[in-house]
């Protein structure tokens, strides 16, 4: 397949899916109707979460802050995966290039820190009841979120600032479909064994800790239960804490697969559909989790259908 070569200084090309082009049909479907799915889907919450008063609580705060970074994260790389999938064009400019890498990037660091602050407040929910409202208060819930933002930010900040500046001696063919730290740092002329460690420890604080945080969590919480030695409790603890685990899980199990993977085998087409996976499925599952599985906004959903129908 030939791709638009004429391209300036200013210009990256986004390989992408072309050395696959019978599927790029296929994704353009696909990801359309993802991307409108995590549109419906992501901002229902939110309105739920935002009109419902039984909902103003610590739970369904961290819910809305990421329903809210699932919406943008995946507005910052769809538009742009669509319009490279549906013809020969597959440039995008250094300013859009490195628009998407500093909003990407942030998104998703944020997402790991605000996921294991999620984690934490089921973990004081189980673990801690009489003290839950005390421990997780409206000002204290601001606070962890901000930090979560602040994070994500400063994480970009500094990564994204740095890949930007490598000297790339006119290399501009990305093997990927969006400007991401792991792929912009190979298309550099200089030694980039600084920046692989620093992407190394970048995702282990943002990344690996997160996980091990998450995982520590869950752990305690599972050891409370069974403490308890209670099939009511058993369910309660599932109903309170199942649909995050499996929001961690494809979140985690996917961005792991991408960042701690040798490097030799980034790019690959397994590296781009796992990437595909975690940035734009994802997104578009979380909404199906929280609601299929969880009686609250279901409940709040049909009340406020109610209140539709009846004025």
């Amino acid at each position: 397949m030939e791709h638009n070569n004429k391209t300036s200084g200013g210009e990256f090309i986004l390989l992408g899916f072309s050395d696959q082009p019978q599927l790029e049909v296929l994704l353009f479907v696909v990801v359309l109707i993802s991307y409108l799915l995590t549109i419906m889907g992501n901002t229902t919450i939110i309105l739920v979460s935002c009109l419902d008063s039984k909902l103003h609580t610590p739970m369904y705060f961290f819910l809305t802050n990421l329903s809210f970074l699932d919406l943008c994260l995946t507005t910052s790389i769809v538009p742009q995966l669509l319009w490279n999938l549906k013809g020969p064009n597959k440039t995008i400019t250094l300013t859009g290039c490195a628009i998407q890498l500093y909003v990407s990037l942030s998104l998703g660091s944020t997402e790991c820190v605000l996921l294991t602050i999620m984690a934490f407040d089921r973990y004081v929910a189980v673990c801690r009841p009489l003290n839950y409202t005390a421990v997780m208060h409206p000002s204290f819930c601001k606070v962890l979120a901000g930090i979560a933002w602040l994070s994500g930010v400063g994480n970009t900040l500094i990564q994204g600032t740095i890949t930007l500046r490598l000297p790339r001696c006119g290399h501009h063919h990305l093997h990927h479909f969006l400007c991401e730290v792991p792929a912009m740092i190979k298309l550099a002329c200089v030694d980039i064994h600084a920046n692989e460690v620093q992407l190394f420890v970048a995702t282990l604080v943002l990344l690996l800790l997160p996980m091990a945080l998450i995982l520590v969590s869950y752990g305690l919480i599972l050891h409370s239960v069974i403490k308890i030695n209670s099939i009511q409790a058993w369910r309660k603890a599932l109903g309170t804490c199942g649909s995050h685990i499996l929001v961690v899980s494809l979140f985690f199990g996917t961005s792991s697969a991408i960042y701690i993977q040798p490097k030799r085998s980034y790019g690959h087409s397994q590296g781009k559909f796992l990437t595909l996976f975690y940035t734009i499925i994802t997104p578009t599952l979380n909404p199906l989790i929280y609601t299929l599985r969880n009686k609250d906004v279901k409940g709040a959903l049909r009340r406020l259908l109610r209140k539709e129908q009846n004025y």
